[in-house]
């Protein structure tokens, strides 16, 4: 992923980025979970939503192999 950690304003957007290694994987499908989803949602593209102040570790999965990693987004006030 290209984050480990984020902060976002509730309201903002921010879209995380995965690289499924190696680059000739044939199957680069992942998939995307929020551990907080009233803090923060993730759609399938990695788009994250930040709904509420809070934390909420965004998740991303590879289908095949189960390689997973995270970032952490801190959401405030704006």
């Amino acid at each position: 992923m290209n984050k480990t950690t984020t902060s976002l304003v509730v309201g903002a957007n921010e879209t995380l980025t995965a690289t499924v290694s190696p680059a000739n994987a044939s199957d680069k499908t992942v998939i995307w979970k929020s551990s907080d989803t009233a803090v923060a949602t993730v759609d399938t593209t990695g788009k994250v939503a930040a709904l509420k102040a809070g934390t909420a570790d965004i998740t991303v999965t590879t289908k095949t192999g189960g390689k997973t990693t995270k970032c952490t987004v801190i959401v405030t006030e704006g």
